[in-house]
């Protein structure tokens, strides 16, 4: 796809975008449709941040289109229009497998709720209570509150009902036991509204369906244009320094990562000393690890779920998900149903959690050597699934929080932004700076797919606002 070239570009701006993750997307949609002129700039040669894919052995690999809460597709139809809300189906067959239990389930509230009744032996009015309560839960409620004390009070001594109910929402945004109840609350009542859903067509197709739409509206867009620094005068934003040009706005938006702006794109000696104190607790989120599988053209595997949630750690355990040498990863399974095309191709993904900093002190030989046990850990958990698929799979390329880092410039390759603490960080930046704000994944809620959008949108009223004023 054809962008702006960077020389080809305006002098200036009424606001710039610096990074083209979903939130960044749909900040600079929002912005072009109020009437702003908007540059979107990226550093990588495709739009979507970790919405993203890449093609190896014939095949086309979705990085993180694993599955978003049903908000997706009010959300969409909203703010993106029908093409791609019309574009979102839902995965019916969400399977769990560890040493506790084994189910298959849509993933739904009401799912749910028979399962914990039924297979589990829930009373009725406990879960009733519990699904209440979470329902109940917004950002301003107590933050002192732990799952793990939310857990205890409906479900002591359940470990493998913790385990069904948090080990889903650990895989989406990092989150563990020990951290404020409602960012557990919030997430798992968008998930658990009406199942689990996906962009039928894969990623590919959903981004270039967004610039499209950008590109309708006038935004100009500039990929392999890396952001050296955003310019700040007095106090305020006056644009962006990138390859050697200076390019002005009164508003630039950050979709590079909260921790990023601030250390790299900004400076420090921007910033107050006790906004540098609040910042200074700010925790950035785990990594992720992945390997990817392309089965030959003209072999198919059986539909064996679209989702596998699956486990050979005998509880649920956030740190033991984040070892190198995990038993525990999600396996995506991409049939041609979900993303069709010609000829059909299935392909599979392999998600686990990761800590950067365990990848990033080996040696080149260490690091090679890691990475090929992790892929064969991975054939040998898919193995109990589809017995004799590594005869029918032609490609295998892996991922490690390294290649995060390399391909989206965040933090330690953090896939979820940051903990609870960041999103006031997030969204306090344009108090310390006028006309600089964030967008994408922070403080835990405004994480993965749905969030980074919705908050994109956030984002871009404020921006709207402040141009305004």
């Amino acid at each position: 796809m054809q962008y702006t070239p960077l020389d080809q570009v305006r002098s200036h701006y009424d606001a710039i975008v610096v990074g083209s993750g979903l939130g960044g997307l749909t900040c600079a949609n929002r912005l072009a449709a109020a009437g702003h002129s908007v540059l979107l700039l990226e550093h990588h040669i495709q739009l979507g941040g970790l919405a993203t894919w890449f093609k190896r052995g014939g095949h086309i690999f979705d990085v993180s289109l694993h599955g978003f809460p049903y908000g997706m597709v009010k959300t969409c139809k909203k703010y993106w229009g029908k093409a791609i809300r019309d574009s979102i189906v839902q995965l019916k067959h969400i399977v769990f497998d560890n040493p506790q239990f084994s189910l298959r389930t849509t993933f739904s509230k009401e799912d749910f709720i028979r399962i914990l009744q039924e297979r589990f032996g829930i009373r009725p009015e406990v879960v009733a209570e519990f699904f209440a309560a979470v329902d109940g839960m917004n950002f301003y409620d107590d933050r002192r509150l732990t799952t793990r004390e939310l857990f205890a009070r409906f479900f002591p001594g359940r470990s493998d009902v913790h385990r069904l109910l948090m080990e889903p929402i650990t895989y989406a945004n990092g989150s563990t036991l020990d951290e404020p109840a409602i960012t557990y609350g919030i997430v798992f009542s968008n998930f658990m509204n009406r199942g689990v859903y996906t962009f039928e067509g894969g990623t590919d197709k959903l981004i270039g369906l967004m610039a499209d739409e950008l590109r309708a509206k006038g935004v100009d867009i500039c990929t392999g244009a890396k952001v050296d620094r955003i310019l700040v005068e007095q106090g305020r934003t006056t644009g962006v320094a990138v390859q050697g040009r200076e390019i002005k706005t009164r508003a630039v938006v950050s979709n590079a990562g909260v921790t990023n702006t601030i250390d790299r794109l900004v400076g420090r000696d921007r910033f107050a000393a006790d906004f540098l104190g609040r910042f200074g607790q700010v925790r950035v989120n785990n990594s992720s690890c992945q390997v990817y599988f392309g089965i030959r053209q003209g072999e198919s595997i059986p539909d064996i779920g679209d989702l596998l949630f699956t486990s050979t750690a005998a509880e649920f355990s956030s740190e033991e998900m984040r070892r190198m040498d995990t038993g525990s990863r999600t396996f995506s399974l991409y049939y041609p149903k979900t993303r069709p095309q010609n000829p059909p191709d299935h392909t599979i993904v392999a998600s686990m959690n990761a800590d950067y900093d365990d990848w990033a002190s080996l040696d080149q030989a260490a690091y090679r050597e890691a990475k090929e046990a992790m892929v064969a850990r991975c054939f040998a958990d898919l193995e109990r699934y589809l017995p004799g698929i590594r005869t029918k799979v032609d490609t295998v390329e892996s991922a490690t929080p390294r290649t995060f880092h390399r391909y989206t410039l965040h933090t330690k390759g953090t896939s979820f932004g940051t903990k609870f603490e960041g999103l006031d960080i997030s969204r306090s930046l344009h108090k310390e700076i006028g006309g600089l704000f964030h967008v994408g994944s922070v403080g835990i809620i405004m994480s993965g797919w749905l969030g980074a959008i919705n908050y994109g949108v956030i984002v871009a009223n404020d921006v709207d606002g402040y141009l305004r004023g």
